[in-house]
């Protein structure tokens, strides 16, 4: 049976798959009806599950989830503030 870390190194479908596939169907959904900061709504939409699953990953270590990230803990906790994650 494959090590769970090897197969998030190595998942069957690409991250960028899935992406594109919600994507395609939420301008799908939209049926004709425009939006103007899609760009703000799709980070928004990505940021805050990856920031809580990372998070719950690294068992709420905040320095760990940074580094996970790629991005410093100052801009991790700016994020969590922004986004009204509560890692308590």
């Amino acid at each position: 049976m494959p090590d769970r870390s090897d197969q998030l190194r190595h998942p069957r479908t690409p991250l960028r798959d899935h992406v594109a596939s919600s994507i395609s169907r939420y301008l799908r959904d939209l049926d004709g009806c425009g939006v103007s900061d899609l760009h703000a709504v799709v980070l928004r939409e990505v940021e805050v599950p990856l920031f809580v699953e990372v998070l719950s990953h690294c068992d709420g270590n905040q320095s760990r989830a940074a580094d996970m990230l790629g991005i410093h803990r100052a801009t991790l906790r700016k994020k969590l503030r922004e986004y009204g994650i509560d890692n308590g």
